[in-house]
């Protein structure tokens, strides 16, 4: 059984310009399929406009409000919500307030299928 604790996990900053501490990735865990992050943008601030190859990507909000953007389709999302990012969608994320959300990628996430325009 593998139960990881994330206030013990360090944050560092993805390529996309977001700060996430991985809860469950192959970094800490036998993970082969997915992984699981806790990801944090302070006021006004966003990431970089991106897509990924491979990884579907699902976003859940814990805190704060903002503005998502997928292939040019723009929501307000706040706590409660879920986004699918499917794989090869240009994505964008925009805290209107701090934001804190869970993001769940599968195949796990990885810096080299992260791509930019």
């Amino acid at each position: 059984m593998t139960i990881n604790q994330l206030s013990e996990q360090a944050p560092f900053t993805t390529k996309d310009g977001s700060t996430i501490r991985s809860i469950l990735d192959s970094t800490n865990a036998p993970v082969q399929q997915q992984s699981l992050a806790e990801a944090s943008l302070p006021p006004g601030a966003k990431t970089d406009r991106h897509y990924h190859k491979a990884s579907e990507e699902i976003y859940f909000l814990l805190e704060g409000r903002g503005t998502m953007e997928i292939d040019g389709e723009v929501r307000v999302v706040g706590p409660g919500d879920a986004v699918l990012i499917p794989a090869g969608a240009w994505h964008q994320i925009e805290a209107l307030e701090g934001l804190r959300f869970l993001c769940c990628c599968a195949p796990p996430y990885r810096h080299e299928d992260t791509f930019f325009s």
